[in-house]
């Protein structure tokens, strides 16, 4: 039988100083001034204001035993009604923050991760061929996805190879020095970018670091990691592009010259991202086999 157990989430998105990318203090299409409802089962609808800004408190519910093909991590909302990490988590708290949930804690190897295609999308261990999947060492950062956001898997593009969106969230590596948990809710800064083609598909890594960090005053961007995390940025990228050799595949490629893209261009990727999600969730663009809610 199944069994569950909620924990409590630390709660890193401030009501006072929060904002969101499709709210419309901060809205998504600025030149456009578009905004988007997304149609729930019932007859009501729900703005994109992002309610989880006006109530941030969110607690991770665990069902089933680790690392069982049963086991899942929901969220609940203050009401203790599940929502979505991927969809009901604000994106952007503004100043260049945002909001990152961990899926993978660093030094560990369980590859957790939102499962995209069922009901409040939880986090959940993957599987291939019906097993349970494991990386083949320890990931050495926090590893998991920022919320509302989507890689497009129809959108080529033409900067990267011309690779099509690997139809999940941005993924997001965290370099600070603290083991995070899964579902944990951190406030993230970008620092860079680096392009990853997966087997043709383009899967973006963003590098950034948690605000409570000790060191997260000192980075701004790439030359900052390369100055005060020395040799970080280089060991982001041959790890994601070696893991999956031991399993018999090959390497990773990488775009954008092999090498970390700046903090602007993070920027903007995920800005794009969000775009993509907004019309993913509008439902201007098929979502396949994606839950929406």
């Amino acid at each position: 039988m199944a069994t569950a157990r909620v924990l409590a989430v630390a709660n890193t998105t401030g009501a006072a100083t929060a904002s969101c990318l499709l709210s419309k203090a901060t809205p998504l299409f600025p030149k456009h001034g578009v905004s988007f409802a997304r149609r729930l089962p019932s007859t009501t609808r729900r703005s994109f204001a992002c309610r989880a800004i006006y109530n941030p408190q969110v607690q991770v519910k665990e069902e089933g035993q680790a690392e069982t093909l049963d086991y899942r991590v929901f969220f609940l909302d203050g009401s203790g009604k599940k929502v979505s990490p991927w969809h009901d988590i604000p994106l952007h708290l503004g100043d260049g923050v945002f909001n990152f949930v961990v899926e993978i804690p660093k030094e560990s190897s369980a590859k957790m991760e939102v499962a995209t295609d069922e009901q409040h999308t939880p986090i959940k261990q993957d599987t291939k061929k019906g097993k349970l999947r494991y990386y083949p060492y320890n990931i050495n950062w926090n590893y998991g996805l920022l919320p509302q956001t989507w890689e497009d898997p129809s959108f080529a593009n033409s900067e990267v190879e011309g690779a099509f969106g690997d139809n999940d969230p941005v993924d997001v590596v965290e370099i600070g020095e603290s083991q995070r948990k899964v579902g944990e809710i951190l406030k993230v800064k970008p620092l860079g970018a680096l392009a990853m083609i997966d087997e043709g598909e383009l899967d973006w890594k963003i590098v950034a670091i948690s605000l409570d960090d000790r060191k997260a005053s000192l980075v701004n961007d790439v030359d900052d990691v390369e100055k005060h995390f020395p040799g970080t940025l280089t060991a982001i990228r041959d790890w994601f592009r070696d893991y999956k050799i031991p399993d018999g595949k090959p390497a990773n490629k990488f775009g954008l010259g092999n090498k970390a893209a700046n903090k602007d261009y993070a920027l903007k990727v995920i800005t794009e991202a969000n775009e993509s999600w907004a019309k993913l969730v509008k439902r201007s663009i098929s979502a396949g086999e994606l839950s929406l809610v």
